[in-house]
């Protein structure tokens, strides 16, 4: 058995299909990180999700928001330092869009907007930086580019969270120059401690000397001391000159005693 369609009944059935389709079109399903940016026929008129929403078709138009943590890289930029030396810095920066109507409305593209700004914020931030800062102060620099970003895009409903410089790249003729600089500084340091050394021992032997002047018996016993030590070494012969000015001073100790 045949069915045949006039085609008054083909027009009604493409009809109603297109409805069908009109209205399941109508019903939105937003993540829970997602939101949706509502425009009535150009007008800005609501943020909507999570969830299911319904979006009259052709009166209303739909922006998806994701309101996860972005992470961005920040390409490699040339930047000369206040010490006049050029290195190449890249970073990464975290943030997320806190106000969805901002982030559509105030900017015409946020990420890229966010990444230029980026950019730039980091070139003129370290560019008023010498090189040992860049290279010993990285905590520091990142919380004042995370400060400069974070206010110049809370206009467009973005909280930057974190900014991390990732590497600051030196050419060979720089590395070198640092090599020697640390070099440098390591022997100025032991002289340094070679030099505070010998003023402490000086100083010892000061009080030492002053110490042994007040007892002659004392000078006699040291010199016994020393004449162990030397014997202690193995030696066949061993010369040796005694001062008169010990023996002395013994006889004078030995006469007061008498």
């Amino acid at each position: 058995m045949e069915i045949f369609l006039t085609n008054s009944q083909i027009f009604s059935s493409t009809i109603i299909l297109l409805l069908i389709l009109i209205i399941l079109s109508a019903f939105r399903i937003l993540r829970e990180y997602e939101r949706g940016v509502i425009f009535l026929l150009g007008r800005f008129y609501k943020v909507k999700g999570p969830g299911l929403i319904i979006v009259i078709p052709f009166i209303q138009q739909i922006v998806r928001v994701d309101l996860r943590t972005i992470v961005m890289d920040v390409p490699s930029q040339d930047v000369i330092s206040r010490d006049n030396v050029s290195v190449r810095v890249n970073a990464v920066i975290y943030f997320r869009v806190l106000d969805p109507q901002k982030a559509i409305i105030n900017v015409e593209n946020f990420l890229q907007a966010t990444s230029e700004l980026a950019q730039t914020t980091l070139r003129s931030v370290l560019g008023q930086h010498e090189l040992d800062e860049m290279l010993a102060n990285r905590d520091m620099l990142n919380a004042d580019i995370q400060e400069i970003l974070d206010a110049r895009t809370d206009g467009w409903g973005i909280k930057v969270a974190n900014v991390e410089i990732k590497h600051v790249d030196l050419n060979e003729t720089m590395i070198r120059a640092i090599a020697k600089q640390a070099e440098a500084e390591r022997t100025r340091r032991a002289k340094v401690i070679h030099a505070s050394g010998e003023m402490e021992a000086s100083e010892k032997l000061v009080e030492a000397a002053e110490t042994l002047s007040k007892e002659p018996n004392a000078i006699l016993l040291r010199y016994l001391q020393t004449l162990t030590e030397i014997a202690g070494e193995k030696n066949s012969t061993i010369a040796f000159p005694l001062p008169m000015e010990l023996l002395k001073g013994l006889f004078e100790n030995k006469g007061e005693k008498k």
